[in-house]
């Protein structure tokens, strides 16, 4: 590199002290600055759009350091003070707060560290004893942890923008999953690290599509002992890694390959457990991990098949009591499925659902598109599948949580824009299963910013890549389908409305009421309920619609 006029002048400056000052000079100014800024942001792979979507999107995190807080927060800060205060041997004993371990073993490693430069901010954080505690620091500390964390998966989307097939769609699709509601809903307020290990489940789909399989199920088996709940995942992963790695394009079994990737995750598994099984406490590490003692449906309903199977049960309740029609009534399922309640959910009128009921339908209807997947083993075929095995288990799995939803937002965005089928299918989950997620801030403040984010989002991702991929409907009754679903999504502003007044009508109206009777007479509890059953039944008439249009494309006229 050619020497400037200013650096060529200076080097023949006879006096040292001269050029020393004429380099202190140089190097603090404003150019100088920027220069190697942006030097270092080059040495990353990072662009200067994807440089300011960075910067942009931290200083809206960071002004929401004083937002709401769900539980989920302090069950965190006692983690941190598990893993810094104890022995590992404690680690999935300890009961001394009710927010008890029960993450797989790499994420409470991943607590561990995060507790070190914790316990130098403020030791009080990592008190095992200090319960609740919300000073500043603790807030600031986490809340910081969570955005830089977060830049796993910025760096991630931003290298599925290298070498795909249409960067710029590709640079839409990766800058709307950074910036998607979900994860300020649920990270940036609530409280969660879903950013970091969706990093990690994308990184492994990246490996996929470059190739580097042995990496992608490194990675997954890497995922599973962060967070087991992308299990639900596992079945796509297991078909296609074993028939595209594993054997050849005719069928005929690789051998080194298959050792290969066996070796990898089962060392994988045993880095993560082998410390716990030493101390012979596997049996107590899954009892906290599988806790089967809980209900069908969470506190809030998540918006799937069972909420309007639960739904269904409450109509036929009143139906009962309207027309006193002789049908059979269990007094213990009234109060189970009215509110929601964490614990077993109980059917009044309907057949209960156990356990072993989810795991058979979900497995059942998860091997048709396992099938598929075996028949063509393609990244695209991959990506679909491994959707598709999240959204079976989000419908239809044992007490599944809201947050859940991701499972299948996530990954739905990387085949948004093969088509316009695959995108309108894209646009009626994104909406559903987004607004699914706004029961989890119910304060005034934070229903302003998720409303308003999120209309913001929508706009800045349906519009543009809509406009890339519209088709008009080819035929009358694709007319008529079109009309139904822009009639359904035009719904979502009504629907917030009355979930909003409905709290209103319910004050105006509280007043000692007499308790529930035997078919399900109750008192004002069931009206406070009932936005979070409006809710969640509408969203799952939304997410239910776009599963079966999934499946569909899937088994019809899947992705190249």
């Amino acid at each position: 590199m050619q020497a400037t006029e200013r650096e060529r002048s200076v080097s023949y400056v006879p006096s040292p002290l001269l050029s020393v000052k004429e380099h202190v000079d140089d190097s603090e100014s404003p150019e100088s600055s920027s220069k190697g800024w942006k030097r270092w942001w080059a040495e990353w792979g990072i662009t200067s759009f994807e440089r300011d979507v960075l910067i942009f999107s931290t200083a809206i995190k960071v002004l929401l350091f004083p937002s709401y807080r769900s539980t989920d927060f302090e069950v965190h800060r006692n983690w941190l003070a598990i893993t810094h205060s104890l022995p590992l041997s404690q680690w999935y004993l300890d009961t001394t707060s009710e927010w008890t371990l029960d993450y797989p073993p790499f994420f409470a490693y991943f607590e561990w560290l995060l507790s070190i430069p914790a316990s130098f901010v403020d030791p009080k954080i990592v008190d095992l004893h200090n319960l609740n505690y919300g000073a500043w620091t603790v807030v600031a500390y986490q809340r910081s942890t969570v955005i830089l964390t977060e830049l796993l998966l910025a760096l991630v989307l931003f290298r599925f923008i290298k070498g795909s097939v249409e960067p710029s769609t590709q640079r839409l699709i990766s800058v709307s999953l950074f910036l998607h509601p979900g994860f300020l809903i649920v990270d940036h307020i609530h409280f969660q690290y879903n950013g970091f290990m969706f990093g990690i489940l994308l990184w492994s789909l990246l490996m996929a599509r470059n190739g580097d399989k042995l990496t992608c199920g490194l990675l997954f088996a890497v995922l599973l002992n962060f967070k087991h709940i992308y299990m639900y995942l596992a079945p796509a992963y297991f078909i296609y890694l074993l028939r595209s790695f594993c054997m050849s394009p005719q069928g005929k079994p690789l051998l080194p390959e298959f050792i290969s990737l066996a070796n990898t995750v089962i060392l994988t598994f045993t880095v993560s457990l082998a410390p716990f099984a030493l101390y012979g406490q596997l049996p107590q590490l899954f009892s906290r991990l599988f806790p089967f003692t809980r209900g069908l449906n969470h506190a809030y309903w998540a918006p799937n098949f069972w909420a309007l199977v639960t739904a269904l049960d409450r109509v036929l309740l009143r139906v009962v009591r309207l027309t006193g029609m002789d049908l059979s009534v269990k007094a213990e399922g009234v109060s189970s499925t009215s509110r929601g309640l964490v614990g077993d959910t109980l059917f009044a009128v309907l057949p209960d659902i156990k356990p072993i009921h989810t795991f058979a339908i979900t497995v059942l209807i998860q091997a048709i598109f396992l099938v598929k997947l075996w028949r063509t083993p393609t990244y695209k075929s991959f990506i679909t599948a491994v959707t598709l095995c999240g959204y079976t288990s989000f419908l239809f799995g044992w007490h599944v949580h809201e947050k859940a939803v991701l499972l299948i937002l996530v990954p739905l965005s990387l085949i948004a824009t093969e088509n316009h089928a695959y995108f309108r299918t894209f646009v009626i989950a994104s909406v559903s299963g987004i607004f699914g997620l706004f029961p989890l801030l119910f304060t005034p403040q934070e229903t302003i910013i998720k409303l308003v984010y999120s209309g913001i989002w929508m706009v800045m991702t349906f519009e543009p890549l809509g406009r890339r991929i519209y088709e008009f409907p080819s035929s009358f009754p694709m007319v008529l389908l079109d009309r139904a679903e822009k009639i359904y999504l035009a719904g979502f502003p009504l629907l917030q409305l009355v979930v909003s007044c409905l709290p209103i009508i319910s004050s105006i109206r509280s007043a000692p009421q007499p308790a529930a009777d035997s078919i399900g007479h109750s008192g004002s509890s069931s009206m406070d309920f009932l936005p979070l059953m409006i809710t969640s039944v509408y969203c799952a008439i939304g997410l239910c619609w776009a599963f079966v249009r999934l499946c569909t494309l899937y088994m019809y006229c899947h992705p190249r």
